[in-house]
């Protein structure tokens, strides 16, 4: 019967997923850390993600509402649609010369 039930619930959709958030620089000196785990729900955007965590960590008010994101070390649009176990990293502006 658990062989039913394991197979059964693995063809449901989940309602939530997992995603992995870094922070690098700067970003991770305003939260206190350089890695996060987000819960969102399925079909959740880059942005969603970002106001997630905004709100969800220490300081989180202060990272900015838009910034550079990389989805699975590519560059990434807000709009862009995560999956369960994706990675993004917030990316803060470079300076040099």
């Amino acid at each position: 019967m658990w062989i039913f039930r394991l197979f059964f619930s693995s063809m449901q959709s989940p309602s939530s997923i997992s995603v992995r958030c870094r922070l690098f620089a700067r970003y991770a000196e305003i939260v206190g850390q350089d890695e996060v785990t987000l819960s969102l729900q399925r079909d959740a955007t880059v942005a969603q993600a970002v106001a997630v965590l905004r709100q969800s960590v220490p300081d989180g008010a202060r990272l900015p509402e838009q910034p550079m994101v990389a989805v699975n070390q590519e560059h990434a649009l807000a709009g862009q649609v995560l999956a369960d176990g994706d990675e993004i990293a917030l990316l803060p502006p470079l300076a040099g010369g």
